[in-house]
């Protein structure tokens, strides 16, 4: 598998960057749960990060399975598959931390129950009949050597190295 290329993450951080919630899904005994995460503030690198309390279903469905899916539907529709890890890092919680947060968790980020959930982006595929077409269009024909058929690209992106 490649490494994603700059202008896959370019495409991706445009798609997601206005979106305010994001669905979480993780892997359970009775199967999969998804649940509405409020999205970071920061630039997506290919690293995701979500808030949590330790006292949660999804912190001990993480520490069971790291296998998890983030969806995003907004102008377009992006769907991230990747590994997921606990962060207890206070330096972390301090630099993603903001008043919303206090007001959502009524807490702050030095309570210790308080823990960041770090999404490594494996792969992602999206799906958009906006402005990103031409883009989207582009990046397909490059990655695959041919043209896509429609209007509506649906594309994946491989992440991991």
């Amino acid at each position: 598998m490649s490494m994603i290329k700059q202008e896959e993450l370019e495409t991706l951080r445009e798609l997601i960057k206005d979106i305010d919630t994001a669905m979480l899904t993780t892997v359970t005994d009775e199967g999969l749960v998804s649940r509405p995460m409020k999205t970071q503030e920061v630039e997506f690198d290919g690293d995701l990060y979500f808030f949590t309390k330790k006292e949660t279903n999804k912190y001990e469905e993480i520490k069971h399975d790291q296998d998890v899916n983030v969806s995003y539907a907004g102008k377009s529709y992006v769907s991230v598959r990747g590994r997921a890890e606990i962060v207890e890092d206070l330096n972390k919680k301090k630099e993603l931390w903001s008043k919303a947060y206090e007001t959502i968790m009524q807490t702050s980020y030095d309570d210790p129950n308080v823990v960041l959930i770090k999404i490594k982006a494996e792969a992602a595929e999206y799906w958009d009949s906006g402005n990103f077409v031409k883009k989207i269009a582009f990046l397909y024909k490059r990655m695959t050597g041919q043209d896509s058929k429609s209007a509506d690209v649906n594309e994946t992106v491989e992440l991991k190295n």
